[in-house]
């Protein structure tokens, strides 16, 4: 997979994984307004997938999304390994076996959002009807992408093969990758900003070539993120919980003898 680089917008806003939580996802973006308006610049939102499973308002999220699309220039998703069991759901590639396996891991919760439960009807019935009431939520997964880059930084779900050059991933290894990622000690050609895999601090965490944002905010209550500068080559890391509006936060700073991405990066 090679990927192009089309001009990126100045300033950009990573979000973690969203798991469904959507009254936190639309908490962080109106804290971002917020923010946005007191800078003056407005920033494009990068989705770092996961939008959907296990939390109780899937569908809410994914209209959500759809909006960010639409209403704030630049923005992207990126697709996440939940997003993609459901797009595959929807596109009829998942077998019966696949099925009960996503089901186990989120999907169920996400089925109800929708108003469908699998014990009461066929998954080729709740297929059709989300696909014509809801038509833009496949399309929304079908354009989602795997990996962007912008300036020195790269946004996407899981991680990257640190063995392949960045504008080289398997678009697989986006979606899905963890340990060949999360324990590569050594700085990359870009810092990798990425979700995937939950910090069990509650915090993102910062390496000398990633910043993990996936908060687990389904199980901790908190949804994190970062504003990227993308020209000055700096990020600070923001957060949303149910009884906190958006804040900076400090990331856990893992120092493995490399220093981190964001020792010199300001707080916000």
């Amino acid at each position: 997979m090679t990927v192009s680089s089309p001009p990126h917008p100045k300033a950009i806003v990573a979000i973690g994984d969203v798991h469904g939580e959507s009254g936190l996802f639309r908490r962080f973006l109106d804290g971002v307004d917020r923010l946005a308006e007191a800078r003056g610049i407005q920033p494009a939102i990068y989705i770092l997938g996961d939008l959907v499973d296990r939390g109780e308002d899937s569908r809410g999220a994914m209209e959500i999304a759809e909006r960010v699309l639409s209403e704030r220039p630049g923005s992207k998703l990126l697709l996440g390994n939940h997003d993609e069991w459901l797009l595959r759901f929807l596109r009829n590639s998942l077998s019966l076996e696949e099925i009960f396996h996503w089901l186990d891991q989120g999907g169920a919760e996400t089925l109800a959002s929708y108003g469908f439960r699998l014990a009461d009807t066929p998954p080729a019935e709740i297929r059709r009807a989300i696909n014509e009431r809801w038509p833009g939520h496949l399309a929304m997964l079908t354009d989602a992408s795997p990996i962007a880059f912008a300036g020195g930084f790269a946004f996407v779900h899981a991680g990257v093969d640190p063995a392949r050059p960045l504008d080289r991933q398997d678009p697989h290894d986006c979606v899905w990758i963890r340990a060949p990622f999360m324990k590569h000690v050594g700085r990359l050609s870009h810092v990798v900003l990425h979700g995937h895999t939950p910090q069990k601090s509650g915090l993102p965490t910062v390496t000398e070539n990633r910043l993990s944002l996936d908060t687990g905010a389904v199980f901790t209550g908190h949804l994190s993120g970062a504003w990227v500068d993308v020209d000055a080559g700096t990020a600070a890391c923001l957060r949303v919980s149910h009884d906190a509006d958006l804040h900076p936060v400090q990331p856990r700073r893992l120092d493995r003898g490399l220093g981190t991405a964001l020792d010199a990066a300001p707080r916000p």
